[in-house]
Parts: C-alpha cells; sequence; structure tokens
C-alpha cells in the first residue's frame, strides 16, 4: 500500500495480494483517524461479505472466488472502546454483470485498489445495542 496526503484527504493505492480490511486499519493506525469516511474501486479476486439477519440478530456471509471489479466501497473509520473500528460495505460485479455485495469481512486484491479516505474532524465511538444486535454509533 501507498498513499499521499492531501489536508484531510488521503489517496491510497492497495496492490495485489493485499487485504482491503488489513490495510485500512493500517493506514488508520498509521495516520491516528479516529473518524473517516471511505470510498473505493479496483479489482478482487477473493472476498468474503455478510448480510445481518434483523430478526435472528446473525450476520451470513459469502465467499466469492475469480475475477471481479468492485462496483462500490463505501464506509467509515471510527472506534468502539477508543480502538480502531471500521464498517464497509462492497460489492463487486463478474465478467457476466453479477454483482454481489454486503458488509465486507475480507477482500484480497487482484490487480489494485484505489482508495479515497476523508478524514472527519472529531471522534465518535461505537457501542454494541442489545435491541439491535449491532455496533452503533453512539452520540
Amino acid at each position: 500500500m501507498e498513499y499521499k496526503r492531501f489536508g484531510n484527504n488521503i489517496v491510497v493505492r492497495m496492490d495485489r495480494g493485499e487485504d482491503i480490511v488489513e490495510q485500512v486499519k493500517v493506514l488508520a493506525e498509521r495516520e491516528q483517524i479516529r473518524l473517516a469516511s471511505v470510498q473505493a474501486l479496483g479489482a478482487v479476486n477473493d472476498f468474503t461479505v455478510g448480510v445481518f439477519n434483523t430478526e435472528t440478530k446473525v450476520y451470513g456471509s459469502n465467499r466469492f472466488q475469480g475475477p471481479y471489479e468492485i462496483v462500490s466501497l463505501t464506509g467509515t473509520i471510527d472506534t468502539m472502546d477508543g480502538k480502531f473500528y471500521t464498517h464497509l460495505h462492497m460489492s463487486a460485479g463478474n465478467a457476466q454483470g453479477q454483482v454481489f455485495g454486503g458488509h465486507l469481512n475480507r477482500a484480497v486484491i487482484s490487480a489494485t485498489c484505489e482508495m479515497i479516505v476523508t478524514v472527519i474532524d472529531g471522534q465518535l465511538d461505537r457501542q454494541f445495542s442489545e435491541e439491535i444486535g449491532l455496533n452503533l454509533l453512539k452520540f
């Protein structure tokens, strides 16, 4: 991964074989990011995304392998209990134009990933909600 910071914006290039979620954590820790928005595109060949079942309060997960283009990757970097936390969603399309997506658990880059991280002045922590079953932003 290489990146360059321009004020509150960080332009990132991740490389083949790197995991997007792991690299977001590396970036956040290096740059001491406590709150930011994330958007990206690129190509992956192995990714796992989940969908939350609001009735059972359980994430299901789906793994996809093969050539996929990232159609959209968006989310946030924030904290939970004062430590790094990220909430990312990704959609990726195959050669037939079928798109699959959900909550991003893991994504291995096959070519490149170009990401823009917009750092927000401030900090928001997350707290687990028993009612919802998710780690929600705490204001």
